[in-house]
């Protein structure tokens, strides 16, 4: 390791937080049409570092085709702010709403992009797919 630099001591407890922790429920309602896409843009995400304490930002878009059902908005926006006391990493972030997506709205395919402020002078932007 180069001197100067400490080693991060990352571990299992880190790396699983905000995964399990009970958020509000993602309605739906009833789709009526087929083969179109929806973009939801929420500009105004934020979350926790579980190693740091300090607040992340950053913008999460979803983009998916809907099947039966489609996501609604109100039920989304209380989820998404739900994060905004949670510690969770980014990638943890991204991958968990994309999994609640996909159990309240079982769409053909859906693709959460989380695109996250500038921290450190690096800029994030993780990507979750299914079903494409």
């Amino acid at each position: 390791m180069a001197k100067g630099l400490r080693k991060n001591n990352y571990g299992l407890k880190e790396a699983q937080k905000g995964l399990t922790e009970k958020l509000p429920g993602i309605e739906t309602w009833p789709n009526q049409f087929p083969g179109y896409e929806i973009t939801i843009i929420y500009p105004e995400f934020t979350s926790v570092c579980p190693k740091t304490g300090r607040p992340d930002f950053g913008a999460i878009t979803i983009r998916y085709q809907p099947n039966k059902q489609c996501l609604e908005l109100k039920s989304l926006k209380f989820y998404f702010l739900a994060y905004r006391n949670l510690g969770i990493f980014y990638e943890n972030a991204v991958n968990r709403i994309l999994k609640d997506v996909v159990a309240a709205a079982k769409p053909k395919w859906v693709r959460v992009t989380g695109e996250f402020n500038s921290r450190g002078g690096m800029k994030s932007v993780v990507e979750a797919i299914y079903g494409l």
